[in-house]
C-alpha cells in the first residue's frame, strides 16, 4: 500500500509541475518586466517603481520561484584568475558512463598544477552544489568533478547501481585522471572514498590518490547521532522500501527504475530547518518590495541550487542507509566491496585531511575524524584534522570560512602530498 502510494504521489507531483508550469512561466514574465522596470525608475512607465507595483513584482517573483527542476544548473564558471592573468575554463567530459559523467574544468595554462577529483554528494542534489568548492579551488589546481546523472534518465539497460558501483565510480574516475592526482569528498561520498582509496591500496593500484580530505562525511555515525542519524535508525529497510521508494513514470527514459525521488529528499531537507527556510522566504518577499537586488540575488542563487533535484537508485539509497546508517559496515570492519572485505589499514602512503563543522547538524563532531583511527597503518605526519569553528554543513565547503581558513589548509595539504 505504501509503494502504491508512493508510485501515486510522484504521478500527482509530476501533475501539479505540469499544471503549475506555464503559470510560473507567465508570473516570470511579469516579475522579470516589472523588476527591471524598478531597476531603472525614473524611465517611462514611471509607475513601476511605485510601492504597490514592487509588492506586485514581489507576489510575481515568488509564484515563479514555487516550484522544482530536475535539469543540473550550469557551473557557469567561465573564467578564473592564474597567477595574474585571467584564464579561460572550459568544462570536459574526460569519460561518461549511464551514471556519471566525469567533468574535467579545463585550462590552457603553461605549468601543470596538482590534480583533484572532486566526489560529490550522490543525494538529492546536483554535483553543481559545490560550485563554490570549485571555484575556490581552480585557480591553483586541475580539478574534476563527479557529475552525477538524474536517475530517472537513466534506462534500465543500464543495469543497478549501488555503493559497489558507485566506489567502482570512484576508483575508475582515479584511473582516467592518472597517478599522482588526489581526492576530495563532501559529506555522503566520504565512505565510498574512504572504501575505494583502501580497494586502491590493497591491491596495488598505481593511481590511488595521493591525498584524501574527506569534509563532514558519516564515517562513524554511531559518534554523536544527529536527527538525520536518528530517523534511519528507527526504521527497518524494508519500511525505507516500502514508504520511500517509487518508479519512475513512464515518460521519462528511466521509466519502471526504482528510485528515491529528489522531490522527498528535499521535503526531508527542508523540514530540519523548515522556519530557517519560511523566514528566508520571507525576507526574499520585502527584499523584492524594497528593491534591494543584492540581497535578491544571493537567496536566489542559493534557491536556484537547492530546488535543482535529481532521484537516486532505490538501491543506491537503501545499501547506503542500511551499510552507513543502521549496521555501521565501514567502523565495525564489515564493509565489503564486490565481496571483498575493504581494509582502511592497507591505506599507508596517502596523506589524510578530515575537516568538520562545529555546528554541522547532518554530520556532528567526531563522525569525519573517525576515519583517523581506522586507517591506523598512516604515519602521524601523513594526518590531519581541521574542526572549524562557527560554521554548519555546507559552510565546510562554501562560504567565507571555508574560502580564507579550510581552504589554505587543504591546499597545503595538497602540496605537501606532491
Amino acid at each position: 500500500m505504501r509503494k502504491l502510494y508512493l508510485g501515486m504521489l510522484y504521478l500527482a507531483y509530476q501533475l501539479q509541475s505540469d499544471i503549475m508550469t506555464p503559470v510560473r512561466a507567465w508570473a516570470g514574465t511579469w516579475a522579470g518586466t516589472w523588476a527591471g522596470m524598478a531597476a531603472n525608475s525614473g524611465k517611462p512607465p514611471m509607475f513601476a517603481d511605485h510601492p504597490a507595483m514592487r509588492n506586485l513584482t514581489a507576489v510575481y517573483e515568488l509564484v515563479a520561484r514555487a516550484g522544482l527542476t530536475h535539469t543540473r544548473p550550469p557551473f557557469g564558471i567561465g573564467s578564473v584568475t592564474v597567477g595574474n592573468r585571467e584564464v579561460d575554463v572550459r568544462e570536459e567530459a574526460a569519460l561518461i558512463t549511464p551514471f556519471a559523467t566525469l567533468l574535467h574544468f579545463k585550462k590552457d595554462i603553461a605549468a601543470a598544477q596538482p590534480r583533484v577529483l572532486l566526489v560529490a554528494p550522490l543525494s538529492g542534489h546536483f554535483s553543481t552544489l559545490l560550485r563554490a568548492t570549485v571555484r575556490t579551488m581552480l585557480p591553483e589546481h586541475d580539478v574534476y568533478i563527479t557529475d552525477w546523472h538524474n536517475a530517472r534518465d537513466i534506462p534500465l539497460t543500464a543495469g543497478r547501481f549501488g555503493v559497489d558501483e558507485y566506489t567502482d565510480h570512484v576508483i575508475k574516475f582515479l584511473e582516467t585522471i592518472g597517478p599522482g592526482a588526489h581526492v576530495l569528498a563532501v559529506c555522503q561520498p566520504c565512505v565510498a572514498v574512504l572504501a575505494a582509496t583502501a580497494v586502491m591500496a590493497q591491491g596495488g593500484n598505481p593511481a590511488q590518490p595521493r591525498s584524501m580530505t574527506l569534509m563532514a562525511g558519516p564515517i562513524d555515525t554511531r559518534i554523536n547521532p544527529t536527527a538525520v542519524n536518528e530517523l534511519a535508525k528507527k526504521r527497518s529497510i524494508g519500511w525505507f522500501e516500502r514508504a520511500l521508494t517509487a518508479s519512475v513514470p513512464l515518460r521519462y527514459p528511466g521509466a519502471f527504475r526504482r528510485v528515491y525521488p529528489g522531490f522527498v529528499q528535499l521535503v526531508a531537507f527542508m523540514s530540519m530547518n523548515i522556519d530557517r527556510h519560511v523566514k528566508a522566504h520571507k525576507e526574499l518577499y520585502e527584499n523584492l518590495a524594497n528593491g534591494e537586488w543584492e540581497k535578491v540575488a544571493v537567496t536566489k542563487a542559493f534557491y536556484d541550487e537547492y530546488f535543482a533535484v535529481l532521484d537516486l537508485t532505490a538501491e543506491f539509497y537503501l545499501e547506503t542507509v542500511r551499510l552507513i546508517f543502521q549496521d555501521h559496515a565501514l567502523p565495525l570492519g564489515k564493509l565489503e566491496w564486490r565481496g571483498q572485505k575493504v581494509d582502511p589499514c592497507a591505506i599507508r602512503r596517502t596523506m589524510l585531511l578530515t575537516v568538520e563543522g562545529e555546528r554541522d547538524d547532518i554530520c556532528a563532531v567526531g563522525q569525519t575524524v573517525a576515519a583517523h583511527d581506522l586507517c591506523s597503518k598512516l604515519r602521524p605526519y601523513l594526518k590531519r584534522h581541521q574542526m572549524q569553528a562557527g560554521v554548519g554543513h555546507y559552510g565546510v565547503f562554501s562560504g567565507r570560512r571555508w574560502e580564507s581558513q579550510i581552504y589554505p589548509i587543504l591546499k597545503n595539504v595538497i602540496l605537501s602530498s606532491e
